[in-house]
């Protein structure tokens, strides 16, 4: 398994570093089959409604917030309350947590469709996340591409091939400086789910290893 890892400078002379760690096939081809058919027959997704711009809109993506009962979220002018955790996503859940040596207690899923569905520029800056929030994003189904640009420079940029079973962790002031997003693409596309695993601050975890 190959991986690209560490502080990604993204463009020459920056001094804000993007810390982020892309592990392909984190996930086996069996595994990832198994999971992602687990979860578009099992999870029940929703067109989540966000504010834009001042006005409520649906979201162009598939989504489920799960979490522990009081990991509640705050997202684009919305309140989302968790699903309880389903079955299939709790080994994962522990799996992660040791390689990670961090806890979890929420996971947002998202189902893209095909390429008209989309994630725009954004940062996970929410309060609850705390100010240098680890996110375990794991990526299921057809490859898509995943841009990182930073807040004030949009000439620092990179981007990412997020396939079948690869996992991109997003850690230290990543969220502070720098935003993402999954363009639209108007080429041929199959369904892709993306979890993206974080802790509410404050709120209950499962058990986790201490230190790394």
């Amino acid at each position: 398994m190959n991986e690209q890892t560490g502080l990604w400078p993204v463009g020459r002379g920056n001094t804000i570093q993007a810390d982020i760690h892309h592990l392909p096939g984190w996930l086996s081809p069996a595994e990832a089959d198994v999971l992602f058919s687990t979860l578009q027959d099992e999870v029940p997704w929703d067109i989540h409604r966000i504010r834009m711009f001042g006005r409520w809109v649906d979201s162009p993506r598939l989504s489920c917030w799960i979490g522990d009962p009081q990991a509640h979220y705050r997202y684009s002018g919305a309140d989302f309350v968790p699903q309880p955790w389903p079955s299939s996503l709790l080994p994962l859940r522990e799996r992660l947590q040791q390689a990670c040596a961090a806890p979890f207690n929420s996971v947002l899923i998202n189902r893209y469709r095909d390429g008209r569905d989309s994630m725009g520029w954004h940062s996970d800056d929410e309060p609850e996340l705390g100010e240098r929030p680890l996110i375990a994003s794991l990526s299921l189904g057809a490859a898509r591409r995943f841009l990182l640009r930073h807040r004030d420079d949009h000439s620092l940029s990179t981007e990412f091939l997020l396939g079948h079973g690869d996992l991109l962790l997003m850690a230290g002031d990543t969220q502070r400086f720098y935003q993402h997003s999954l363009p639209k693409t108007a080429r041929p596309m199959g369904e892709r789910i993306n979890l993206t695993f974080r802790l509410i601050a404050g709120r209950s975890a499962g058990p986790h290893p201490a230190g790394r």
